[in-house]
Protein backbone atom coordinates (compact mmCIF):
# COMPACT_ATOMS: atom_id res chain seq x y z
CA UNK A 1 0.00 0.00 0.00
CA UNK A 2 2.86 2.34 0.83
CA UNK A 3 4.36 1.51 -2.58
CA UNK A 4 1.08 2.27 -4.30
CA UNK A 5 0.70 5.52 -2.38
CA UNK A 6 4.24 6.50 -3.26
CA UNK A 7 3.60 5.66 -6.93
CA UNK A 8 0.46 7.78 -6.81
CA UNK A 9 2.42 10.72 -5.46
CA UNK A 10 5.05 10.31 -8.16
CA UNK A 11 2.41 10.11 -10.87
CA UNK A 12 0.59 13.15 -9.50
CA UNK A 13 3.83 15.09 -9.34
CA UNK A 14 4.67 14.03 -12.87
CA UNK A 15 1.26 15.11 -14.14
CA UNK A 16 1.63 18.43 -12.33
CA UNK A 17 5.09 18.91 -13.78
CA UNK A 18 3.78 18.00 -17.21
CA UNK A 19 0.96 20.49 -16.76
CA UNK A 20 3.38 23.22 -15.75
CA UNK A 21 5.65 22.40 -18.68
CA UNK A 22 2.72 22.35 -21.07
CA UNK A 23 1.52 25.68 -19.74
CA UNK A 24 4.99 27.17 -20.19
CA UNK A 25 5.05 25.93 -23.78
CA UNK A 26 1.53 27.06 -24.62
CA UNK A 27 1.49 30.32 -22.68
CA UNK A 28 3.00 32.38 -25.55
CA UNK A 29 0.17 31.12 -27.75
CA UNK A 30 -2.65 31.31 -25.20
CA UNK A 31 -1.70 34.59 -23.53
CA UNK A 32 1.21 36.08 -25.49
CA UNK A 33 3.01 39.15 -24.26
CA UNK A 34 1.40 42.34 -25.44
CA UNK A 35 1.91 46.03 -24.87
CA UNK A 36 -0.89 48.38 -23.92
CA UNK A 37 -1.86 51.58 -25.67
CA UNK A 38 -0.82 53.16 -28.93
CA UNK A 39 2.91 53.39 -28.23
CA UNK A 40 5.30 56.30 -28.70
CA UNK A 41 8.38 57.11 -30.74
CA UNK A 42 8.23 56.70 -34.52
CA UNK A 43 9.72 53.67 -36.22
CA UNK A 44 9.72 52.60 -39.86
CA UNK A 45 9.22 48.95 -40.76
CA UNK A 46 9.28 47.17 -44.09
CA UNK A 47 6.85 44.37 -44.80
CA UNK A 48 8.28 42.21 -47.62
CA UNK A 49 6.11 40.87 -50.43
CA UNK A 50 4.48 37.55 -49.64
CA UNK A 51 4.86 37.93 -45.86
CA UNK A 52 2.42 35.94 -43.74
CA UNK A 53 0.86 37.32 -40.55
CA UNK A 54 3.55 35.46 -38.62
CA UNK A 55 6.28 37.03 -40.75
CA UNK A 56 4.79 40.48 -40.21
CA UNK A 57 4.54 39.85 -36.48
CA UNK A 58 8.20 38.85 -36.36
CA UNK A 59 9.21 42.04 -38.19
CA UNK A 60 7.17 44.16 -35.78
CA UNK A 61 8.50 42.39 -32.72
CA UNK A 62 12.10 42.78 -33.86
CA UNK A 63 11.50 46.50 -34.40
CA UNK A 64 10.00 46.85 -30.91
CA UNK A 65 6.58 47.78 -32.25
CA UNK A 66 4.77 44.85 -30.60
CA UNK A 67 5.75 42.79 -27.58
CA UNK A 68 5.54 39.47 -29.42
CA UNK A 69 4.88 38.12 -32.88
CA UNK A 70 2.13 35.84 -31.52
CA UNK A 71 0.16 38.76 -30.06
CA UNK A 72 0.05 40.32 -33.52
CA UNK A 73 -0.90 37.05 -35.21
CA UNK A 74 -3.72 36.54 -32.71
CA UNK A 75 -5.02 40.07 -33.28
CA UNK A 76 -4.92 39.62 -37.06
CA UNK A 77 -6.63 36.22 -36.94
CA UNK A 78 -9.27 37.30 -34.41
CA UNK A 79 -10.29 40.11 -36.78
CA UNK A 80 -9.87 38.00 -39.95
CA UNK A 81 -7.34 40.50 -41.29
CA UNK A 82 -4.36 38.19 -41.81
CA UNK A 83 -4.97 38.13 -45.56
CA UNK A 84 -5.27 41.91 -45.92
CA UNK A 85 -1.73 42.85 -44.94
CA UNK A 86 0.11 44.55 -47.82
CA UNK A 87 3.84 44.79 -48.41
CA UNK A 88 5.55 48.15 -48.18
CA UNK A 89 7.14 50.62 -45.78
CA UNK A 90 5.04 51.75 -42.81
CA UNK A 91 5.42 54.47 -40.21
CA UNK A 92 4.47 52.94 -36.82
CA UNK A 93 5.36 53.51 -33.15
CA UNK A 94 7.29 51.50 -30.60
CA UNK A 95 5.52 49.75 -27.75
CA UNK A 96 2.12 49.40 -29.41
CA UNK A 97 -0.65 47.01 -28.47
CA UNK A 98 -0.93 44.40 -31.21
CA UNK A 99 -4.41 45.56 -32.15
CA UNK A 100 -3.24 49.17 -32.44
CA UNK A 101 -0.33 48.11 -34.64
CA UNK A 102 -2.75 46.18 -36.85
CA UNK A 103 -4.94 49.27 -37.17
CA UNK A 104 -2.01 51.35 -38.41
CA UNK A 105 -0.89 48.69 -40.89
CA UNK A 106 -4.39 48.74 -42.37
CA UNK A 107 -4.56 52.55 -42.49
CA UNK A 108 -3.50 53.91 -45.94
CA UNK A 109 -1.97 57.00 -44.32
CA UNK A 110 0.59 54.86 -42.49
CA UNK A 111 2.08 53.50 -45.67
CA UNK A 112 5.14 55.47 -46.73
CA UNK A 113 4.54 55.84 -50.43
CA UNK A 114 4.37 58.46 -53.13
CA UNK A 115 1.99 58.18 -56.05
CA UNK A 116 3.05 59.49 -59.42
CA UNK A 117 0.45 60.12 -62.11
CA UNK A 118 1.57 60.55 -65.70
CA UNK A 119 -1.10 61.69 -68.20
CA UNK A 120 -1.34 60.50 -71.79
CA UNK A 121 0.61 62.35 -74.43
CA UNK A 122 3.58 63.57 -72.41
CA UNK A 123 6.98 63.33 -74.05
CA UNK A 124 9.71 61.29 -72.40
CA UNK A 125 11.63 64.42 -71.36
CA UNK A 126 8.48 65.93 -69.82
CA UNK A 127 7.65 62.65 -68.13
CA UNK A 128 11.03 62.51 -66.39
CA UNK A 129 10.55 66.03 -65.05
CA UNK A 130 7.13 65.10 -63.72
CA UNK A 131 8.45 61.90 -62.15
CA UNK A 132 11.18 63.84 -60.36
CA UNK A 133 8.69 66.38 -59.02
CA UNK A 134 6.25 63.77 -57.70
CA UNK A 135 8.45 60.85 -56.69
CA UNK A 136 11.31 62.59 -54.92
CA UNK A 137 13.82 60.92 -57.21
CA UNK A 138 16.49 63.19 -58.66
CA UNK A 139 15.93 64.30 -62.24
CA UNK A 140 19.58 63.63 -63.07
CA UNK A 141 19.20 60.08 -61.77
CA UNK A 142 16.15 59.52 -63.96
CA UNK A 143 17.86 61.01 -67.00
CA UNK A 144 20.93 58.84 -66.43
CA UNK A 145 19.07 55.52 -66.47
CA UNK A 146 20.41 53.24 -69.19
CA UNK A 147 17.47 52.45 -71.48
CA UNK A 148 18.92 48.97 -71.98
CA UNK A 149 18.14 48.15 -68.34
CA UNK A 150 14.41 48.88 -68.23
CA UNK A 151 13.09 45.99 -70.32
CA UNK A 152 12.15 47.82 -73.50
CA UNK A 153 10.61 45.77 -76.34
CA UNK A 154 13.13 44.66 -78.94
CA UNK A 155 11.57 46.96 -81.52
CA UNK A 156 11.88 50.10 -79.36
CA UNK A 157 14.61 52.61 -80.14
CA UNK A 158 14.45 54.40 -76.79
CA UNK A 159 12.15 55.44 -73.97
CA UNK A 160 9.96 57.70 -76.10
CA UNK A 161 6.57 56.09 -76.58
CA UNK A 162 7.12 53.36 -73.98
CA UNK A 163 6.76 55.16 -70.63
CA UNK A 164 3.14 54.20 -70.25
CA UNK A 165 0.84 56.87 -68.81
CA UNK A 166 -0.71 55.67 -65.54
CA UNK A 167 -0.41 56.06 -61.77
CA UNK A 168 2.61 54.46 -60.11
CA UNK A 169 3.61 53.88 -56.51
CA UNK A 170 7.11 54.79 -55.35
CA UNK A 171 8.35 53.50 -52.01
CA UNK A 172 11.42 54.47 -49.98
CA UNK A 173 14.45 52.78 -51.48
CA UNK A 174 13.03 52.56 -54.98
CA UNK A 175 15.49 53.68 -57.64
CA UNK A 176 14.99 55.54 -60.89
CA UNK A 177 15.56 52.38 -62.90
CA UNK A 178 12.84 50.62 -60.87
CA UNK A 179 10.27 53.28 -61.69
CA UNK A 180 11.08 53.43 -65.40
CA UNK A 181 11.07 49.65 -65.57
CA UNK A 182 7.59 49.62 -64.02
CA UNK A 183 6.38 52.07 -66.67
CA UNK A 184 7.84 50.01 -69.52
CA UNK A 185 6.37 46.86 -67.99
CA UNK A 186 2.98 48.58 -67.90
CA UNK A 187 3.37 49.44 -71.57
CA UNK A 188 4.09 45.78 -72.26
CA UNK A 189 0.87 44.79 -70.50
CA UNK A 190 -1.14 47.30 -72.55
CA UNK A 191 0.55 46.20 -75.79
CA UNK A 192 -0.33 42.60 -75.01
CA UNK A 193 -3.90 43.57 -74.18
CA UNK A 194 -4.41 45.32 -77.54
CA UNK A 195 -2.35 42.67 -79.40
CA UNK A 196 0.01 45.30 -80.77
CA UNK A 197 2.55 42.96 -82.36
CA UNK A 198 -0.16 40.79 -83.91
CA UNK A 199 -2.39 43.62 -85.17
CA UNK A 200 0.26 46.06 -86.47
CA UNK A 201 0.72 44.17 -89.78
CA UNK A 202 -3.04 44.43 -90.36
CA UNK A 203 -2.57 48.18 -90.86
CA UNK A 204 0.70 47.61 -92.77
CA UNK A 205 2.91 48.79 -89.93
CA UNK A 206 5.69 47.44 -87.76
CA UNK A 207 5.05 47.52 -84.00
CA UNK A 208 7.27 50.60 -83.64
CA UNK A 209 5.41 52.36 -86.45
CA UNK A 210 2.11 51.53 -84.75
CA UNK A 211 3.34 53.13 -81.53
CA UNK A 212 4.52 56.12 -83.57
CA UNK A 213 1.07 56.55 -85.12
CA UNK A 214 -0.54 56.14 -81.70
CA UNK A 215 1.73 58.86 -80.32
CA UNK A 216 0.62 61.29 -83.04
CA UNK A 217 -3.01 60.35 -82.50
CA UNK A 218 -2.56 60.99 -78.79
CA UNK A 219 -0.81 64.31 -79.33
CA UNK A 220 -3.40 65.55 -81.83
CA UNK A 221 -6.63 64.08 -80.52
CA UNK A 222 -9.01 66.07 -78.38
CA UNK A 223 -11.69 63.50 -77.67
CA UNK A 224 -11.49 59.75 -77.43
CA UNK A 225 -13.97 59.28 -80.26
CA UNK A 226 -11.73 61.33 -82.57
CA UNK A 227 -8.72 59.04 -82.18
CA UNK A 228 -9.75 56.40 -84.78
CA UNK A 229 -10.60 59.18 -87.27
CA UNK A 230 -7.19 60.82 -86.84
CA UNK A 231 -5.55 57.45 -87.40
CA UNK A 232 -7.57 57.06 -90.60
CA UNK A 233 -6.44 60.49 -91.85
CA UNK A 234 -2.82 59.45 -91.28
CA UNK A 235 -3.29 56.18 -93.18
CA UNK A 236 -5.16 57.87 -96.02
CA UNK A 237 -2.36 60.38 -96.49
CA UNK A 238 0.33 57.69 -96.29
CA UNK A 239 -1.52 55.66 -98.93
CA UNK A 240 -1.58 58.67 -101.27
CA UNK A 241 2.08 59.48 -100.56
CA UNK A 242 1.03 62.83 -99.09
CA UNK A 243 3.06 64.54 -96.41
CA UNK A 244 1.32 64.09 -93.08
CA UNK A 245 1.73 67.74 -92.04
CA UNK A 246 1.05 66.94 -88.38
CA UNK A 247 1.66 70.01 -86.21
CA UNK A 248 2.60 67.97 -83.15
CA UNK A 249 5.59 66.46 -85.01
CA UNK A 250 6.86 69.98 -85.74
CA UNK A 251 6.46 70.97 -82.12
CA UNK A 252 8.30 67.81 -81.06
CA UNK A 253 11.16 68.72 -83.35
CA UNK A 254 11.22 72.22 -81.87
CA UNK A 255 10.81 71.03 -78.27
CA UNK A 256 7.86 73.39 -77.89
CA UNK A 257 4.29 73.25 -76.62
CA UNK A 258 1.88 75.67 -78.28
CA UNK A 259 -1.37 75.76 -80.22
CA UNK A 260 0.03 78.35 -82.62
CA UNK A 261 2.29 76.67 -85.19
CA UNK A 262 3.73 79.22 -87.60
CA UNK A 263 4.88 78.79 -91.17
CA UNK A 264 8.40 79.39 -89.94
CA UNK A 265 7.97 76.52 -87.47
CA UNK A 266 7.04 74.14 -90.28
CA UNK A 267 10.41 74.75 -91.95
CA UNK A 268 12.44 73.33 -89.05
CA UNK A 269 15.15 70.93 -90.20
CA UNK A 270 14.30 67.64 -88.51
CA UNK A 271 13.35 64.11 -89.58
CA UNK A 272 10.36 64.55 -87.26
CA UNK A 273 9.02 67.46 -89.32
CA UNK A 274 6.23 65.86 -91.34
CA UNK A 275 5.73 69.11 -93.28
CA UNK A 276 9.13 68.58 -94.90
CA UNK A 277 9.37 64.78 -94.99
CA UNK A 278 6.99 62.22 -96.45
CA UNK A 279 6.01 59.24 -94.35
CA UNK A 280 6.08 58.62 -90.64
CA UNK A 281 8.60 60.27 -88.33
CA UNK A 282 11.46 57.99 -87.21
CA UNK A 283 9.82 57.20 -83.89
CA UNK A 284 7.14 58.13 -81.37
CA UNK A 285 6.70 61.79 -80.41
CA UNK A 286 4.96 61.13 -77.08
CA UNK A 287 3.79 58.36 -74.80
CA UNK A 288 0.36 57.16 -75.94
CA UNK A 289 -2.29 55.58 -73.77
CA UNK A 290 -4.27 52.44 -74.49
CA UNK A 291 -7.09 54.20 -76.38
CA UNK A 292 -4.62 55.78 -78.79
CA UNK A 293 -2.93 52.42 -79.33
CA UNK A 294 -6.29 50.84 -80.10
CA UNK A 295 -7.12 53.66 -82.53
CA UNK A 296 -3.83 53.14 -84.39
CA UNK A 297 -4.64 49.45 -84.77
CA UNK A 298 -8.35 49.93 -85.50
CA UNK A 299 -8.79 53.14 -87.51
CA UNK A 300 -12.22 54.40 -88.43
CA UNK A 301 -13.58 54.03 -91.95
CA UNK A 302 -13.62 57.20 -94.01
CA UNK A 303 -12.04 59.17 -96.85
CA UNK A 304 -10.81 62.08 -94.71
CA UNK A 305 -7.42 63.50 -95.60
CA UNK A 306 -7.43 66.50 -93.29
CA UNK A 307 -8.47 67.29 -89.76
CA UNK A 308 -8.31 70.47 -87.71
CA UNK A 309 -9.01 70.96 -84.04
CA UNK A 310 -10.99 74.11 -84.69
CA UNK A 311 -11.87 74.80 -81.06
CA UNK A 312 -9.08 73.58 -78.74
CA UNK A 313 -10.83 74.94 -75.66
CA UNK A 314 -13.78 72.61 -76.25
CA UNK A 315 -11.74 69.89 -77.98
CA UNK A 316 -13.74 70.08 -81.20
CA UNK A 317 -12.03 68.47 -84.19
CA UNK A 318 -13.43 68.51 -87.72
CA UNK A 319 -12.57 66.11 -90.54
CA UNK A 320 -12.82 66.49 -94.30
CA UNK A 321 -11.76 65.04 -97.64
CA UNK A 322 -11.92 68.45 -99.33
CA UNK A 323 -8.99 70.84 -99.22
CA UNK A 324 -11.32 73.85 -99.46
CA UNK A 325 -13.07 72.77 -96.25
CA UNK A 326 -9.70 72.20 -94.62
CA UNK A 327 -8.76 75.80 -95.41
CA UNK A 328 -11.98 77.04 -93.82
CA UNK A 329 -11.35 74.90 -90.74
CA UNK A 330 -7.86 76.37 -90.40
CA UNK A 331 -9.32 79.86 -90.60
CA UNK A 332 -11.80 78.93 -87.90
CA UNK A 333 -8.96 77.71 -85.70
CA UNK A 334 -7.01 80.95 -86.20
CA UNK A 335 -10.09 82.99 -85.29
CA UNK A 336 -10.54 80.99 -82.10
CA UNK A 337 -6.87 81.41 -81.25
CA UNK A 338 -6.89 85.09 -82.18
CA UNK A 339 -4.03 84.66 -84.61
CA UNK A 340 -5.92 86.05 -87.57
Amino acid sequence: MRTAALLGVVVSASIAALGVGLYVVLKPYLTPEDFEGTGSGPVTVRIPPGASAGDVGAVLAEAGVVASARSFVNAAEDRAMAGRLRPGHYRLRKGMAAGAALDLLLAPASRMIRRVTVPEGMRASETLVRLAAQSGLALKELQAVDAALVGLPKYAKGLEGFLFPATYEVEPGDKAVDLLSAMVERFGAAAKQVELVKKAPHVHLTPLEAVTVASMVQAEGGRDEDYPKIARVIYNRLKRDMRLQIDSTVLYALGKRTLKVTESDTRVQSPYNTYRHTGLPPGPIANPGEKALIAALHPASGDWRWFVTTDPAHRITKFTDKESEFVRYREELHRNLGTK
